[in-house]
């Protein structure tokens, strides 16, 4: 496979095929390590293939507004990659459903070269990765520049593929509501509802709180409940 002179992250991502992907999705509630296998031909040299094998740790995802759409921090990933993220925030609209603060970690790796065709590479990987039974697995072919770039394809199929069990997950727990409050900030409101019921004095703070964030309509009921608990 001969290559271009001058590599971008879209010859990656053209040129990445996702073998296996892991028969688990992404974690709801906690963080993801994903364990990578990925093959590639070395630049003008026939029969020469390099091996990769690693594992990206995901941070839990969040359901965020636009607005807030914070940057997926990337760590130990290139130039390229970060500009592939960038450009799928802006044009990934189905992945909107369910916006992802993500942070992606690359973690240790290593990687050989060993002298075979292709396909009997990837097949050879693929045969030991699902003897392995390990759910959170992928093999994936690339390039050899810019690899990370392939990853980052990777992750995002795995995104996509998880978007549906993810929502359901926070479905039952109440947690997936087309409002602009993120589980985070839902935690800081419950936090302050608890404080201001063991202290009275606390009740105009919750309620700045609650109008700076315009959560005051959704939580109203409860609030005007404590304010008459309270005697005030």
């Amino acid at each position: 496979m001969k290559q271009p002179v001058t590599f971008d992250f879209w010859y990656a991502v053209n040129n990445t095929e996702v073998i296996r992907m892991p028969s688990r999705h992404l974690e709801t509630f906690g963080a993801t390590v994903l364990n990578y296998h990925m093959v590639c031909e070395l630049m003008d040299t026939v029969s020469q293939i390099r091996v990769r094998t690693g594992r990206m740790q995901a941070s839990r995802p969040e359901i965020i507004t636009p607005e807030a759409y914070s940057q997926t921090l990337l760590e130990g990933f290139g130039e390229e990659a970060g500009q592939y993220v960038d450009w799928l925030k802006q044009h990934e609209k189905q992945v909107r459903i369910l916006q992802y603060g993500y942070k992606l970690k690359q973690e240790s790796f290593s990687e050989h070269v060993v002298t075979d065709n292709l396909k009997a590479v990837v097949e050879r990987i693929k045969s030991e990765v699902n003897a392995s039974s390990d759910p959170m697995s992928a093999v994936l072919i690339g390039v050899d520049k810019p690899w990370d770039v392939c990853l980052i394809k990777l992750f995002w199929e795995v995104i996509r593929s998880s978007a549906k069990p993810n929502i359901m997950e926070m479905e039952k727990h109440s947690l997936f509501e087309y409002s602009k409050l993120s589980p985070n900030l839902r935690h800081d409101i419950e936090t302050a509802f608890i404080a201001a019921n063991r202290n009275p004095a606390l009740i105009k703070d919750l309620a700045a709180l609650l109008d700076k964030h315009s959560a005051f309509d959704e939580y109203q009921d409860r609030f005007f409940s404590l304010v008459k608990m309270s005697g005030k």
